[in-house]
């Protein structure tokens, strides 16, 4: 590690940041509508983006500077079990084509902002959609914070804000800094500053990375020296060389089909999606997404780069922004600690975003106050997006950085609980609403539970997301589970309620609806009554 700070690197560095800053500002001025008062235009970019726009906002809402330091930290602390990410993203673009165009045209029909607004209107149910919704801003905070995790982590490398005796103020200041502005722009422009920013972010990423790819490597003396360093490294460690060991392969397998369930369920997710002018843009995203997938294999090899490197960190997180310094140019080093720092002001604007949204729509609205106007919604999002910014911050200011990482695994876990609702519904009515909520409480308090009791060397509680799985012996993955014992529930207990006749909510949408493209006659965004959908 170089002693001081890296004045070249932190020059390039704040060049970027200044730059995406103007544009994040100057994003309340593109495509600006008539009334802009309304969660449609704030929250949701006035629903206009077009294929290469919305392929930006998803990439740049989904590979977040977490990805970019997480991913190859867990192939550079674990060997090839870190590659669990590049299968799950193989695996998730085939199930989203069959399912997120019906939620667009469902809620483009209907002015659908979040899940919950759906989930609310298909089963005319305020309980089932507030236990969406509450589910949703919990596994949201801990994600939003791991992305002030990644920009205290490339300051920490560029030496920024002294050592750990340093004044806590002064120490955490160009945090501070940095979360000011995201905060600042993200109320000013809504979704449209991170829509544009992320044409910066990605085309940064995919920089860095293809440099990195060839440039390392040729220092390194190849990739068989690479290959060879990583697997001295495990074999030493006892971990088996690059191969897992036959324990951990089905933690590897349901850790990968648990995220790709999970990760369209996160509300970020579905504010990028809502954000498509068409449902033809929806299609051809999910045909052109995977290319991040290449991107994320390119990226994890960074994991055995580092070992290879003998970067040594005690902090996993740190390795990547550590090896980017000790193998470019300071001026280099500069772009690639910009990418890591965009690639975490984007997915934690469109966060925030969601999170307001979510909150705004179906507990303000919903409880506290039915005959809000559009204004009002936009006005609450506004605040309720900045307070969401506060409460990430204060999570990364107070927390150690591992609990906090565990923390989103967690929140992995709860958002998985939310498919039977969100994915059952768009296909089918026959789930009843009651055992809907019925099991997505049984896989709650299952996940919680089974999580809190999982040890690490470092912490007693919540120190995975692994655990062995009842009635199979194997170790796998808690969210996944989870989510078994909650569609098992949901579909038990509809049997026996539909048995007993039990009052069913008012579905107010209908089977065109799920197919319903902006341009289709009779087609109109329409804000559902306040009423719409309430429990019967």
């Amino acid at each position: 590690m170089k002693d001081g700070v890296n004045g070249v690197a932190l020059g390039v560095f704040i060049f970027f940041f200044l730059a995406v800053t103007v544009m994040g500002f100057l994003a309340a001025r593109w495509r600006r509508a008539d009334d802009e008062q309304s969660l449609d235009e704030w929250g949701l970019g006035g629903r206009s983006f077009g294929t290469w726009v919305t392929w930006f906002l998803l990439g740049g809402d989904l590979y977040t500077a977490y990805t970019f330091v997480a991913v190859p930290a867990a192939v550079y602390a674990a060997g090839a079990a870190g590659f669990f990410a590049v299968p799950y993203t193989i695996l998730v673009y085939p199930l989203i084509f069959t399912f997120l165009p019906r939620l667009w045209s469902v809620s483009h029909k209907h002015g659908y902002v979040t899940t919950s607004d759906f989930v609310r209107g298909r089963f005319g149910s305020k309980g089932l959609s507030l236990a969406v919704a509450v589910t949703g801003i919990l596994a949201t905070m801990p994600y939003i914070a791991l992305q002030l995790v990644g920009i205290q982590a490339v300051l920490d490398v560029m030496g920024v804000g002294g050592g750990e005796n340093t004044n806590w103020f002064v120490k955490d200041l160009p945090l501070l800094i940095a979360f000011g502005v995201l905060a600042a722009y993200t109320y000013s422009s809504g979704l449209r500053a991170p829509a544009l920013i992320a044409f910066v972010k990605d085309t940064l990423i995919y920089i860095v990375i293809a440099v990195a790819i060839i440039y390392i490597p040729i220092k390194l003396g190849g990739f068989d020296e690479i290959f060879k360093a990583a697997s001295d490294k495990y074999t030493a460690a006892g971990a088996g060389g690059l191969v897992p060991a036959q324990a951990g392969q089905w933690t590897y397998a349901t850790l990968a089909l648990g995220s790709a369930l999970a990760l369209f369920m996160y509300p970020h997710s579905i504010t990028a999606t809502l954000s498509s002018r068409s449902r033809e843009v929806i299609r051809r995203n999910t045909t052109i997404l995977p290319l991040y997938s290449l991107m994320l294999g390119l990226l994890a090899l960074l994991g055995f780069m580092a070992i290879a490197a003998g970067v040594k960190v005690t902090n996993g997180q740190l390795a990547i922004p550590q090896l980017f310094e000790n193998m470019f140019p300071d001026w280099f080093a500069g772009v690639a600690f910009a990418a890591i720092g965009i690639g975490a002001l984007v997915p934690a604007a469109i966060m925030s975003i969601a999170a307001a949204n979510l909150f705004t729509r179906n507990i303000y609205k919903d409880f506290i106050k039915p005959d809000a106007t559009p204004q009002q919604e936009t006005r609450v999002s506004k605040l309720v997006s900045l307070l969401v910014k506060v409460g990430a911050l204060v999570f990364v200011l107070t927390m150690d950085k591992t609990v906090a990482i565990n923390f989103q695994l967690l929140g992995g876990i709860w958002i998985l609980q939310t498919f039977p609702a969100l994915v059952g519904g768009l296909f089918t009515r026959w789930f009843h609403r009651w055992a809907l909520l019925g099991g997505w409480a049984v896989g709650m308090l299952y996940g919680t539970l089974a999580a809190y009791g999982v040890a690490s060397p470092t912490q007693k509680h919540f120190g995975g997301s692994s655990k062995e799985i009842p009635g199979i012996g194997e170790i796998g993955y808690i969210g996944l589970t989870a989510f078994v014992l909650n569609a098992v529930v949901s579909v038990v207990l509809t049997f026996a309620l539909r048995a007993f006749n039990a009052p069913d909510g008012v579905d107010e949408t209908s089977p065109e609806d799920y197919t319903a493209d902006a341009g289709d006659p009779g087609v109109e965004t329409e804000l559902p009554p306040a009423t719409a959908g309430s429990a019967h």
